[in-house]
């Protein structure tokens, strides 16, 4: 990320904050623009469910090689 404005899911608020505002515990960030920042709870659930969707083929692959 460049330097410049960086933008914070408030996740307490559901606020986005231009910078800094809050205790670093409510925040999901930093993003490089505001929309970005608006689309934080969906861009975590995306990346959840792959993470997922990839742990159950690792343990799909675990259990293979045990057989």
């Amino acid at each position: 990320m460049t330097q410049g404005t960086e933008f914070f899911y408030n996740l307490t608020t559901g606020a986005v904050e231009e910078g800094r505002q809050s205790s670093g515990t409510d925040l999901m960030g930093p993003y490089s623009s505001r929309a970005e920042a608006q689309r934080a709870l969906t861009t975590a659930a995306g990346r959840n469910e792959q993470w997922d969707e990839d742990d159950a083929e690792w343990d799909s692959t675990a259990a293979d090689d045990e057989s």
